[in-house]
């Protein structure tokens, strides 16, 4: 059955007539296995058989635009003024793709502002009274090394009549949002009402995602970062579970729907014993179960480490509404539903399985997801954040809009906006990453039942240190 062709075609705001200052530099690169000229495509398929059951030409086969400058530009630099802004929850390098924003923007293009937007969407709005930055070379030169972002951040919706309104009072004719799914959404809301109003204003988003959950890219900038920092923690509940008896170490990662940062972190180091995501249910109780297996770890080994995703496991837990008590689900400003704290739910029922068993359990419980979140991006990220910030100044000086920069499979390539938030990039619990991590901590393919009904919580029993 041949799959679905999603449209993968770039909105413009018209022809491209402008000289690049770039051109010059273009003149002697070729496709190769490093390059790919703006006048080829990046193929959607990696497979033989995949490409075979498209039923097609070669040339008619579903593909990307490539990532990169164009010889001729929509927008005339010298009268070009662009805007950055940041939204959602923070990530490593963010920083860095404000720095390589300005440095592009100006360095390579000659544009002679490039203004801040604060907090988020709602530095938009004349009611909230954020104010601007005006970020120049020297403003942004040093900004790499610290964590979080120079320009602050919000969560939630805006009007984007209120913003597209702001932008025209600022003569901005370029947009860059750094955002995830719902920054995107938003940032399509954006694009359109300035269609709508037949002004031509590009808005370019550079994604981030610190879950890795975006579709079509490869890994979201910073993720690197993140899943050694989360390493790190698991390194350290290891050390502290080998250390005592009946050692007990769990760690809380980021993952909300996606579990991919506790399975790298996982890998990264091998002393995770079972690694628990969204994508893959588990059940506790019974002889398949988790506890009795953990019981078992513990009994022949003297001690084990967990790591689970914030998303695992939702469905054992009952919801409970902003009071704290038992009801619906509540939902934060981004339109998230609130998840519940699955760590120490865990923590308590692994304690009771064990103090069931004759066993006093040392248990070390650690939740480091602020404290990754806020650092700087390692070396890798830096460079792979540089990287992205270009492509998007290309992009948006070539008068693409409603797009967002990625890599795919090495190939840095034009998304459009409504392809990027069209799915969540989640681990296939039948894929080469699962089977690796089930490899590396030699846990078993499922634990118990896909899923148990919610269990009353009982009085907490008290674990040794």
């Amino acid at each position: 059955m041949t799959a679905a062709v999603p449209d993968l075609s770039i909105a413009t705001l018209g022809p491209a007539r402008i000289e690049s200052p770039l051109a010059g530099m273009l003149d002697a690169w070729r496709t190769t296995e490093h390059y790919v000229s703006e006048h080829d495509r990046v193929l959607l398929d990696d497979t033989l058989s995949m490409a075979v059951s498209r039923g097609t030409s070669v040339a008619e086969l579903p593909s990307l635009e490539p990532c990169g400058p164009r010889r001729k530009l929509f927008f005339d630099p010298s009268k070009t003024r662009a805007g950055i802004v940041t939204c959602g929850g923070l990530c490593p390098g963010l920083n860095d793709v404000i720095r390589g924003l300005v440095r592009s923007l100006t360095n390579h293009y000659g544009v002679r502002r490039v203004t801040g937007f604060r907090n988020g969407y709602q530095g938009f709005i004349a009611s909230y009274g954020h104010g601007i930055v005006d970020l120049t070379p020297e403003y942004v030169d040093n900004i790499s090394g610290e964590g979080g972002t120079v320009l602050g951040t919000s969560r939630g919706h805006q009007d984007p009549e209120e913003i597209v309104d702001c932008l025209e009072r600022l003569n901005i004719n370029v947009l860059f949002v750094i955002g995830g799914d719902g920054s995107m959404r938003g940032a399509m809301q954006i694009a359109k009402e300035a269609a709508d109003r037949e002004l031509r204003i590009s808005v370019v988003g550079i994604p981030k995602t610190i879950d890795n959950d975006i579709p079509y890219i490869d890994q979201s900038f910073g993720f690197q970062t993140a899943f050694s920092r989360a390493a790190e923690s698991i390194r350290a509940v290891n050390v502290e579970a080998t250390s005592t008896p009946h050692g007990v170490g769990l760690v809380k990662l980021m993952g909300r729907h996606s579990g991919f940062i506790a399975s790298y972190a996982a890998l990264a180091n091998h002393d995770a014993d079972v690694v628990l995501i969204p994508e893959v249910p588990f059940g506790l109780d019974g002889d398949d179960g988790l506890l009795e297996y953990v019981r078992r770890r513990v009994r022949e080994r003297g001690h084990v480490v967990l790591v689970v995703a914030e998303g695992a496991g939702q469905e054992m837990l009952v919801p409970t509404a902003a009071n704290g008590k038992a009801g619906p689900a509540t939902t934060d400003a981004s339109g998230n539903t609130t998840l519940r704290d699955i760590g120490p739910y865990l923590r308590e029922r692994i304690i009771e399985r064990l103090v069931a068993d004759g066993v006093t359990p040392s248990v070390r419980y650690i939740d480091p997801s602020y404290a990754i979140r806020s650092v700087p991006a390692n070396a890798y990220d830096k460079a792979y954040c540089l990287r992205l910030s270009n492509h998007a100044v290309h992009a948006a000086m070539s008068g693409r809009t409603a797009m967002v920069v990625g890599r795919l499979r090495r190939r840095f390539v034009h998304i459009p906006m409504s392809l990027a938030v069209s799915r969540r990039n989640q681990v296939d619990p039948h894929g080469d990453l699962w089977m690796s991590v089930l490899e590396a901590t030699g846990q078993p393919m499922r634990f118990g039942p896909e899923s148990e009904p919610p269990r009353p919580r009982k009085k907490r029993v008290a674990a040794a240190g």
